[in-house]
């Protein structure tokens, strides 16, 4: 998507837009409509359904409007549709992320919940790796976008997944029609989950801030990491080079996400996390001395794990501590906060200080990037810190 937009707008920071707007209007939605009334109405599965069948018609919509423009030989409006279209998009798709993980949550007791996040995220690695190959076929320079092709299929996919959650959740409530409750209601009773405690709260505020933190100093770098391998005067990978070390990057996350939860279980959730943090400090720290395409995929796998311990068992973690009657809210924060990784860290940070060196101080641009990474790692650095000392040490007392 990113790269059909530039060949629409011929601008980076128009095309980096479409990761800050979506996240904004993804956390709008959570955090002020979808994540009360997620508490409210106790509607999981109606809100994932709700969330993924307005996506996929929102999907067609926006294909059919942009090519109009394309139509008409606008195609810079035809951008500035698909940017502002799938943000609106996912204001109203954020509800299916809020009733995902308050249902994840519902129905994982403390003893079991690393397992089973973590084997949903496994899946959804897998998921993004076959799509990600799918995608590159399908885009074809561009015309698997103009076509409508790839708009369709996703659409056609959404649908799917929409229908099997309605069927899934009929057969629940009529299992439990005597309660009137859900299976994910019903073992969330039979849970044993900690009682709301003003102590938990106060360490999930201080967890978010440090996550906060963390999350901007990691994902800072995603954009200038591609724009290194591909330096000219650094690495200089090509096309089938940058895919092998990108794909070392999912499938680390792929095991990360398999083998965290269920070592969160066993060990704690605080090692894990704390085992995830590590190599985000030392994986940007290790890639200028990154001489192949071997080593640096080797390195980025790990920073893949990284990536997705701390997501999986990050989730798990806030599960363990947020109250029953309040998980649609609260998890929606954690989704805005995981949601800075789409982009606003490397708009705001990591590309504005890239661009200053060599702008500003004539630094070379495997200089600034390297500078750059050191910092990343600086930064996770501090919010590791934070989170050692005002949430693994409250927790452990």
């Amino acid at each position: 998507m990113i790269n059909y937009l530039f060949t629409l707008m011929g601008t980076v920071t128009s095309t980096a837009a479409l990761g800050t707007l979506n996240m904004i209007a993804s956390a709008l939605g959570q955090n002020l409509l979808w994540g009360r009334i997620c508490d409210k109405r106790k509607i999981r599965t109606k809100l994932i359904v709700a969330g993924e069948t307005i996506a996929a018609f929102a999907y067609v919509i926006v294909f059919l409007v942009h090519m109009g423009f394309i139509n008409i030989g606008t195609q810079y409006l035809a951008g500035l549709t698909i940017i502002f279209g799938l943000s609106i998009l996912e204001f109203f798709w954020s509800m299916s992320d809020v009733g995902w993980a308050a249902l994840l949550t519902d129905v994982t007791t403390v003893g079991n919940r690393g397992k089973v996040i973590g084997a949903m995220n496994f899946i959804a690695s897998l998921g993004r790796m076959v799509g990600i190959l799918f995608a590159g076929l399908l885009y074809a320079e561009g015309d698997g976008f103009r076509s409508g092709r790839i708009f369709y299929i996703v659409t056609a996919l959404l649908l799917v997944g929409a229908g099997l959650m309605a069927l899934t959740s009929k057969s629940m409530k009529k299992k439990h029609e005597t309660s009137q409750r859900s299976k994910a209601e019903e073992l969330c009773v039979n849970s044993k989950e900690p009682k709301p405690d003003p102590q938990n709260q106060k360490t999930y505020a201080f967890f978010l801030m440090s996550l906060v933190i963390i999350i901007l100093g990691a994902a800072c770098i995603n954009q200038i990491f591609l724009l290194f391998l591909n330096l000219p005067g650094g690495l200089n990978f090509n096309d089938s080079q940058m895919s092998l070390v990108l794909s070392a990057w999912t499938v680390g996350g792929m095991i990360a996400s398999l083998a965290s939860g269920r070592l969160s279980d066993k060990f704690g959730r605080i090692k894990i996390l704390l085992m995830g943090l590590c190599f985000a400090m030392v994986t940007p720290l290790l890639y200028p001395f990154a001489s192949n395409v071997s080593l640096m995929a080797i390195i980025y796998g790990l920073n893949g794990v990284s990536f997705w311990t701390i997501q999986t068992v990050g989730l798990v973690f806030a599960g363990d501590l947020i109250p029953k009657d309040r998980r649609g809210r609260l998890l929606s924060r954690y989704n805005t906060v995981i949601a800075l990784s789409w982009g606003p860290a490397g708009f705001l940070i990591g590309g504005p200080l890239a661009d200053l060196q060599v702008h500003l101080y004539g630094m070379s641009s495997y200089a600034a990037y390297v500078n750059v990474f050191y910092l990343s790692s600086i930064i996770v650095l501090a919010g590791t810190l934070l989170f050692v000392v005002r949430v693994a040490r409250t927790t452990r007392k």
